[in-house]
């Protein structure tokens, strides 16, 4: 068996492990990195079939950090778009603006009356007592009707479990908190900006793949299909078939919760506390369509449970090149984490679809295809942060750097994963000998 030493061992050739390792090399600092997969880019990698190009779910590029957009920017080339975004909430038959909670202009009156009383009563009531859950929060900062109609069914679909459920601590950035002069202005058609962080995106023209291809054309070093199959987080060893690797520092991006729970003489206490972080798989499916989108929306949120599915998204609507000439390509999450039955679901779905004016008959549909993402939503439930406080203390303690969106069990972006893994670099480099 080869022995051989690396100051610094990545595991994952993501968009964070790819990241840690570009700003490494830059730094000078010598490292190694394995790549489960014959490929780079993790979620961020892009299917071609017949023409139709597909990413694995809506991934855009909200660039706020300069130095990130630079690198980006120097990743993608020159082949890349900038999109205002053009979403959309589909409920009770009508399309309104996102988000729901400052744009009820054109809901059934009722309904928008609903909204907008129950707004300003939460507004004008006193709160003593922070909320103990999503679904409280909610009704606190948003008021019955606007909780009722769209936040807690919809976070239902999306987390896979109640707002209940939930902590009401994660969502201060990714929950837009309008003012009431916005909620006012959209209960009548009046606001004229879009709210929330996401209000416009980079994206390659051919692709959220281009971006793992920039980056893995900068790292040569990346070592493809190779995944140790028992690390000695004691002795510092990563086992491969062919060769004992020891390390000073890693960084790993897989999955918190599996990583610890592979590794052999990890205290009881930790492995009870891995145990109960919680996420859910998503089933969605890619839907090729061989005529023209009837619709410009790029994703458009569904919260009633008579649709399965709770999102979608048009890739050739990030881009033109996503499609052949008088095509499309959807992404189509579903509200169910069973695998889906075809046969069953997509009637349903394309059904769906005409109802809302994507599509004008199933003809339209040139095939559709179901995919699976085994992580995709962490879920902020009130053993999260307890959890995370016995994991967290012991991965650092062997020297070991947890980071991105699964290996540091969060809800973040892509420019968040390449943060990350500038920021692991940075802390890798302090376990150094």
């Amino acid at each position: 068996m080869n022995r051989s030493h690396t100051p610094i061992a990545i595991l994952g050739a993501g968009l964070t492990g790819m990241s840690a390792a570009f700003h490494l090399k830059r730094d000078g600092v010598p490292f190694r990195i394995f790549e489960r997969q014959p490929h780079a880019g993790g979620h961020a990698t892009t299917h071609v079939e017949a023409g139709y190009r597909f990413d694995k779910t809506g991934h855009l590029l909200h660039l706020r950090d300069p130095a990130i957009r630079e690198l980006v920017m120097r990743w993608i080339g020159n082949d890349w778009v900038e999109v205002n975004r053009r979403s959309r909430v589909w409920l009770h038959g009508v399309y309104t603006r996102y988000p729901f909670q400052a744009n009820t202009f054109g809901l059934p009156p009722e309904v928008a009356y609903e909204c907008l009383l129950g707004f300003i009563q939460a507004q004008a009531t006193p709160h003593t007592v922070a909320p103990k859950n999503f679904e409280e929060y909610c009704l606190q900062k948003f008021g019955e009707g606007i909780s009722r109609h769209f936040m807690i069914p919809y976070n239902c679909r999306l987390w896979g479990v109640h707002p209940s459920e939930i902590t009401a601590d994660w969502c201060q950035r990714f929950v837009p908190l309008p003012k009431l002069e916005d909620v006012v202005a959209g209960a009548v058609g009046l606001n004229d900006r879009e709210l929330g962080y996401n209000t416009s995106f980079v994206y390659p023209r051919l692709g959220i793949g281009e971006l793992p291809k920039g980056m893995a054309r900068d790292l040569p070093e990346i070592e493809y299909s190779r995944a140790p199959s028992h690390i000695d987080w004691e002795k510092r060893e990563l086992h491969f078939d062919d060769e004992i690797v020891t390390y000073d520092s890693l960084i790993t991006t897989a999955p918190l919760r599996p990583f610890v729970q592979a590794l052999k003489g990890v205290p009881e206490p930790v492995v009870a506390a891995a145990a109960k972080l919680r996420c859910n798989p998503l089933w969605y499916l890619d839907v090729a369509i061989k005529v023209p989108s009837k619709t410009d929306h790029h994703w458009v949120y569904v919260p009633e449970e008579k649709y399965p599915f709770y999102r979608l998204g048009c890739y050739s609507h990030f881009s033109a090149a996503m499609a052949p000439e008088n095509g499309a390509c959807f992404y189509v999450e579903l509200a169910s984490r069973e695998e889906p039955i075809m046969a069953e679901v997509l009637p349903q779905v394309v059904s769906g679809m005409i109802e809302m004016g994507i599509l004008s008959s199933p003809d339209d549909v040139a095939f559709a295809r179901p995919r699976r993402i085994d992580y995709a939503y962490v879920i902020f439930d009130h053993a999260y942060f307890s959890s995370l406080e016995v994991v967290k203390p012991f991965v650092q303690n062997a020297r070991i750097v947890a980071a991105g969106r699964y290996g540091d069990w969060n809800y973040s972006s892509m420019e968040d994963a390449l943060i990350f893994g500038r920021d692991a670099a940075q802390k890798a480099r302090l376990f150094l000998s």
